[in-house]
């Protein structure tokens, strides 16, 4: 990547942060999915992640924006070496959100995958799936 320009650069980089921003939610959701997880050990996850390259202190801000939106729940649980744990665990809707957004990553990551060495419009190329819903209905002469 050292060959970029500092356009290329400066795109890429733009590129590369709002990729780790629509990710981390999902990275949040699936680390929940497994069950209740103690913030502090659920950051140290989350930063360990390869690529994502995020920072202890913005997570705790995306945990109370979930709490708001009711995707998760909070307790707090008494400690003997030191202040009170706060404890993380996915509602039902949050479970539900986690489930949906992984699904579409992995469909997103293999249409991407799929692409190969992209030159041009190919007939190899899958067709646009169609939305039945918009679909017009065929009329017969």
């Amino acid at each position: 990547m050292s060959e970029l320009d500092s356009n290329a650069r400066e795109l890429f980089d733009n590129w590369t942060v709002q990729m780790r921003k629509g990710v981390l939610d999902l990275c949040i959701l699936k680390a929940l999915a497994g069950g209740e997880c103690y913030g502090y050990a659920l950051v140290k996850s989350l930063v360990a992640i390869p690529g994502i390259g995020v920072a202890e202190g913005s997570i705790y801000p995306l945990l109370s924006r979930l709490k708001k939106q009711g995707l998760v729940t909070t307790r707090l649980e008494e400690s003997t070496e030191g202040p009170a744990r706060k404890y993380y665990r996915l509602t039902p809707a949050g479970t539900a959100l986690g489930e949906e957004m992984q699904s579409y990553f992995a469909d997103m990551a293999k249409g991407v995958a799929g692409l190969g060495e992209f030159t041009g419009p190919s007939p190899q190329l899958p067709k646009p799936a169609t939305d039945s819903r918009k679909a017009k209905p065929q009329v017969s002469p």
